[in-house]
């Protein structure tokens, strides 16, 4: 069922729910939407009701209108939560994971259990990729831009194509609450709720070091390693991404 939940400042995000179950909300990362969690969901419905949604920035979503930060993407994350009914397991994958450490770390109100999949961490603070960024994306250079986020931000060891127009304007928004991000992991240690962090064995650095660091920051935390994926693993191991949120 798709529907429409509205945040504390109006904006509305468009939300899909399936399944049955205890409540999964799973939040998305940069370059993504309602379809991020396509691969995963059929293998989650039999024992959950998953909410996916598209986040702020991101169509059919509202669009923002100033400067993002992790606060607002915090407010959309705890809307979505109070739909499904107040309470329920939330997953992040990738930049949605950093949005999830910041709701955990705010009060955790409503999340039962937090799974982080590789939050780019090491991106915080780094406001000449926004600039660099957001100049190409003024220029109307999307494969410029694109190129930018993923060697300078994600850190990608190959090269890339143009983002679509509507995903290269939410992976802008993600930039500024990225750049107006601390850079300190020990601030993690802070969370209160159960937490567990998923990373793929053959993404490439510095995001296992940046995961190591998290782990030392939330030393109760448990962990799982995938074998064999990387930073992609919901969508080309999806069984194994599926059986790691099982917990």
């Amino acid at each position: 069922m798709e529907t429409t939940v509205e945040s504390a400042d109006g904006t509305r995000l468009a939300v899909r729910r399936h399944g049955r179950g205890e409540p999964l909300v799973l939040v998305h990362g940069s370059a993504g939407g309602l379809d991020s969690w396509d691969p995963v969901l059929p293998l989650l419905t039999e024992e959950f009701q998953t909410w996916v949604y598209a986040r702020r920035g991101y169509a059919p979503s509202d669009g923002c209108t100033r400067a993002k930060t992790f606060a607002d993407d915090v407010a959309d994350l705890r809307a979505v939560i109070m739909a499904a009914g107040g309470e329920a397991r939330v997953v992040g994958g990738s930049y949605g994971a950093t949005v999830g450490l910041h709701a955990a770390l705010a009060d955790g109100a409503g999340i039962r259990t937090l799974t982080v999949f590789e939050p780019p961490l090491f991106a915080a603070a780094d406001t000449v990729a926004l600039d660099r960024y957001r100049a190409a994306l003024t220029g109307g250079d999307l494969l410029a831009a694109n190129r930018i986020f993923a060697a300078d931000v994600a850190r990608f060891p190959m090269d890339v194509g143009a983002a679509a127009p509507d995903e290269a304007a939410g992976m802008l928004h993600d930039l500024e609450a990225l750049a107006a991000d601390s850079a300190d992991v020990a601030r993690w240690a802070g969370i209160g709720v159960p937490v567990r962090i998923v990373q793929g064995a053959t993404t490439w650095e510095p995001m296992p070091a940046t995961m190591d660091a998290l782990g030392v920051a939330l030393p109760k935390a448990s962990r799982v390693v995938l074998a064999g994926q990387s930073h992609f693993a919901s969508h080309t191991a999806p069984q194994a991404f599926a059986e790691a949120l099982r917990w």
